[in-house]
């Protein structure tokens, strides 16, 4: 499957599986940096779909991954977001990064934080914006963890 049959496949698909859970809905494509960008709109059901932990809404991005690589689709990485749960996320993150780049500053001791992922990325991504900070990940798989630290 080229690119865009890719997209479509992903998004019929994902359509089709929340139909068998009795929600039909239109779901919304976009590519982003080779990642297919799948938006469910706000139902009844979100709390169902995104999960504790956001754990349906991996599993769903999984599911809709796998059906790619079986295909052989050009694009095989997948995002979904029910109702911009993870952007409005990735706003408390990073709303919460800069009070902890203000903590590392002040004490200047380093901050270790249990994030997942995309928490992680998003702290990367804020703390770009002070020279005087650098982040980097140490530890494998669940283990991750941050760290925040003033530069020398």
């Amino acid at each position: 499957m080229n690119k865009d049959e890719s997209i479509r496949f992903a998004t019929k698909f994902l359509e089709d599986l929340l139909s068998f859970f009795g929600i039909n809905v239109a779901v919304y494509s976009t590519v982003d940096d080779e990642v297919i960008q799948l938006a469910i709109p706000s139902t009844s059901m979100n709390s169902l779909l995104i999960g504790r932990d956001a754990n349906n809404l991996r599993a769903l991005q999984h599911t809709v991954s796998a059906a790619l690589i079986s295909r052989e689709g050009e694009l095989t990485r997948v995002n979904v977001d029910v109702a911009d749960y993870k952007r409005q996320r990735a706003d408390r993150v990073a709303e919460q990064a800069e009070d902890w780049i203000r903590e590392v500053r002040t004490s200047g001791e380093p901050k270790r934080l249990n994030l997942n992922a995309a928490d992680r990325r998003v702290v990367h991504k804020v703390a770009q914006d002070y020279s005087d900070i650098s982040t980097h990940s140490e530890g494998e798989g669940r283990n991750r963890q941050l760290i925040i630290e003033k530069n020398c």
